[in-house]
């Protein structure tokens, strides 16, 4: 899913620049639009979300075998897993380009040293066996150079950004909004506020249901539309109870949708309750859409919302505070417009994918000389 949503793009602007790519990642359902893309693809099973280090070892000695078979000139990974153990495959087996991406570091300077410092004793040795770092967000940039001790050489800003060509305003067909309100059963007068993710607690699903519960009990005309699959296997996975409860107050879940551009029409404020973030996607795709945020402050989500201009920022795993914002956009058709209209007015300027395709291209040209 990844090499398909998250970086595809990326993929298919290093092959239109004369680039042989190949995706390595567990096989899934994204395959197939991989090859439609003209994207290669090789399987490493062990390459799962599973924490048995068991399971790691064999994706080690799964990937250590696969980059022998394949042999490449770059080695470029993404995510925590991949970054870690390829960066040290890739050095070993003495590749000779190694970078990776840096989505987010997954420990913040807030968070407890016991959450801390495994995360960034592992960055700091794989970093070690990278010739280059590419950090999405510029928070992480210095944690990585200050704390982590990473020569400054080897970090790069690369920031991140979507196609804004696909998200805007005027892309979805004609009557997109009212159809999918209509499925969704929300009536005309209601104002639509929604979220997209996982249904786990790192992501803020809970506090966004708990705010969905005091709003209603206010008699605001406010409905909820979670958009993302469930994940009952996950350990932070929202209990059901909290979902049932949800869909009593109106909620509505609709799963994983692969049509986010009619998606966004159909709604009216765009909120995310995350408790971690690199430089999170849905947030850009929602102000490139214009729609005015409600969002957690945290890393990721500062970089991405104008406090009081394009959005609202809230404390983190408060419910009442994000309530207390939701409700006064829902309340204000005249604030959801204006800031609606500096969202867009931002993601033209700093959203736009093609300066990170151009940043990392330029690396590789670099790295290679």
């Amino acid at each position: 899913m990844s090499l398909d949503w998250l970086i595809g793009p990326q993929l298919r602007a290093f092959a239109a620049a004369g680039y042989e790519v190949i995706g390595m990642s567990a096989a899934g359902p994204h395959v197939a639009n991989l090859a439609s893309m003209g994207i290669a693809h090789v399987d490493v099973p062990a390459f799962t979300r599973s924490s048995n280090p068991l399971q790691d070892i064999r994706a080690f000695g799964q990937l250590v075998g696969l980059l022998r078979q394949v042999r490449p000139d770059i080695l470029h990974t993404h995510n925590p897993k991949p970054g870690i153990l390829g960066r040290i495959a890739g050095r070993l087996l003495r590749v000779p380009v190694v970078i990776n991406t840096q989505h987010g570091l997954y420990a913040q300077p807030s968070d407890r040293w016991q959450r801390r410092w495994p995360v960034y004793a592992a960055e700091r040795v794989a970093a070690a066996f990278s010739h280059c770092e590419l950090v999405q967000n510029p928070e992480d940039v210095a944690t990585l150079v200050k704390v982590l001790h990473i020569p400054a050489r080897r970090v790069h800003l690369l920031g991140n950004g979507i196609d804004l060509q696909r998200f805007n305003p005027a892309a979805a067909p004609a009557g997109t909004r009212e159809r999918l309100r209509g499925e969704w059963g929300i009536a005309d007068d209601e104002v639509v506020c929604a979220t997209v993710g996982r249904l786990v607690r790192e992501k803020g699903i809970a506090e966004i249901l708990d705010a969905a519960h005091l709003l209603r009990a206010r008699g605001t005309r406010a409905r909820f539309v979670i958009i993302g699959p469930s994940e009952p296997g996950k350990s932070d996975a929202v209990d059901e109870a909290l979902i049932e409860r949800a869909r009593t107050d109106g909620v509505v879940f609709t799963g994983q949708r692969t049509d986010m551009v009619e998606c966004y029409s159909a709604v009216d404020v765009f909120v995310t309750a995350s408790w971690r973030e690199g430089f999170p996607r849905a947030a850009m795709e929602a102000a490139a859409m214009g729609l005015p945020t409600v969002a957690t402050d945290i890393r990721g989500n500062r970089q991405v919302i104008d406090q009081g201009v394009t959005g609202v920022l809230v404390p983190v795993r408060d419910p009442a505070s994000l309530a207390l914002a939701i409700g006064e956009l829902v309340e204000s058709a005249g604030l959801r417009r204006s800031q609606g209209v500096a969202a867009v007015a931002r993601a033209a300027a700093d959203f736009d994918q093609q300066r990170q395709i151009d940043i990392t291209l330029a690396q590789y040209r670099a790295l290679a000389r």
